[in-house]
C-alpha cells in the first residue's frame, strides 16, 4: 500500500513545500492538495517548488476540475511540471464542488468531466484531441505520461470511474462503503471492456495518531460536513430511499443544515456540527497506531492501494512522523 499526503495550499507555501518534504522523508510516496482558486493560493505554481524539494514524490490535486482551467492549460500545465521533474505528477479530477460553488457556478456535468479526462489525459502524453471542436495537439511533448484518476460517490460517477479513470479516489475510509464502491468502479469497468485491476483505488480521508479520541474526533468532524455536503447533492439527485446509494452514507445528512465553504476543510467548521461521533470514527483514522494499522489492513484487503491522509488538524507535523515511525513501515 502507497500513502499519500494530502494539504492544504494555505499560505505561506513554504510551508506546504516544508511539510511536503516531510512527508517525503517519512515514507509518503504522493503529494496531494486541495485546488479551489478563490479558497487556498494556486496549487501548480507550488507543486513546482515541491517538486524541486523532493527527490521522488508525486504531486497532483485532489482534486482539480474541467471548469476552473481550459483543458489544453491543464493538460500543458501537467506537461511542464513532468518536463522539468520526470514524469511525477497525477491528475486528480473531479466535478468541482468548492472551486465552482465558490466563483458562482455549478459544478461540472458527469458528461463534461468525461470528456475532460479523455482530453486532458491525450494532451498531456502528447496526442491529438478534440477540443471545442478544434483537432488540437501540443508539439512540444516528448514521451508525456499523466495518470488521471477520478474522484466520485454516487452511481454514475462510480461507473464513469471504472469507464474511463486510471484511478479512482474514494474520499471516506469507512470498509463497508469502500467495499460497496470498489465493486461498483470495478464492475463498471468490466462492463466497458476494461481490466479492472489496471484502476487505482486511492482512499483519502484525515488521520490523526493519538490516545485522546474525543480530541481527534474534534479535529476531524469537519470531514463529516465535507462529505456530507457530496452527500446531500446525491440525496436530491437519487431521492433519500432510492437504492442506488448505501443507507449507510445517506442517513446521518438528514439533520445537515446547509454548508459554508469559508470553512471548507477546516477544524471546527460550524457546518459540521451535525455530524455524529460515530460516522467520525467510521470515515477517519483516530486513536493510537495500531487502530490505524488495523483499519488501513482491513482497507487494503478491500483492494485499495493508496492510503491519501488528510492533514487539516492541530498536529500536522507530529501525525506524519507517527505515520513515518509506526505505520508506513509495515505496509512497504
Amino acid at each position: 500500500m502507497d500513502f499519500g499526503l494530502v494539504l492544504q495550499t494555505d499560505p505561506p507555501a513554504s510551508q506546504v513545500v516544508s511539510l511536503m518534504k516531510r512527508g517525503e522523508r517519512n515514507g509518503f510516496r504522493y503529494g496531494w492538495t486541495f485546488d479551489s482558486a478563490v479558497l487556498w493560493q494556486e496549487p501548480f505554481v507550488i507543486y513546482s517548488q515541491i517538486l524541486a524539494n523532493t527527490q521522488k514524490l508525486h504531486i497532483g490535486p485532489m482534486v482539480t476540475n474541467p471548469g476552473t482551467r481550459t483543458w489544453e492549460v491543464t493538460a500543458s500545465t501537467f506537461a511542464t511540471l513532468n518536463d522539468m521533474y520526470g514524469n511525477r505528477t497525477v491528475c486528480g479530477i473531479g466535478r468541482g464542488d468548492s472551486a465552482m460553488r465558490v466563483a458562482g457556478r455549478a459544478p461540472n456535468t458527469l458528461a463534461r468531466l468525461g470528456e475532460a479526462i479523455d482530453v486532458i489525459r491525450d494532451l498531456a502524453e502528447g496526442r491529438e484531441a478534440e477540443v471545442d471542436g478544434k483537432p488540437l495537439r501540443i508539439p512540444w511533448i516528448r514521451d508525456g505520461k499523466l495518470p488521471v484518476w477520478m474522484a466520485a460517490y454516487g452511481p454514475k460517477a462510480l461507473a464513469l470511474a471504472g469507464q474511463k479513470a486510471d484511478g479512482f479516489i474514494l474520499q471516506l475510509a469507512d470498509p463497508y462503503l469502500t467495499e460497496w464502491m470498489v465493486k461498483s468502479v470495478r464492475q463498471a469497468a468490466v462492463d466497458a471492456g476494461r481490466d479492472p485491476a489496471s484502476i487505482t483505488i486511492c482512499v483519502a480521508a484525515p488521520a490523526y495518531v493519538s490516545e485522546d479520541v474525543a480530541h481527534a474526533r474534534e479535529q476531524c468532524r469537519w470531514f463529516g460536513g465535507m462529505v456530507g455536503n457530496h452527500v446531500a447533492d446525491l440525496v436530491s439527485r437519487y431521492g433519500e430511499h432510492s437504492g442506488m446509494v448505501p443507507e449507510e452514507l445517506t442517513e446521518y445528512v438528514k439533520a445537515r443544515q446547509g454548508y459554508d465553504y469559508s470553512h471548507h476543510g477546516r477544524t471546527g467548521n460550524p457546518s459540521a456540527d451535525f455530524v455524529p461521533d460515530e460516522i467520525v470514527d467510521r470515515f477517519c483514522l483516530l486513536g493510537p497506531a495500531e487502530a490505524h494499522i488495523e483499519k488501513l489492513r482491513a482497507l487494503r484487503d478491500l483492494g485499495v492501494d493508496q492510503f491519501a491522509l488528510y492533514n487539516m488538524h492541530d498536529a500536522k507535523e507530529a501525525t506524519i512522523d507517527a505515520y513515518g515511525q509506526h505505520v508506513i513501515p509495515l505496509f512497504n
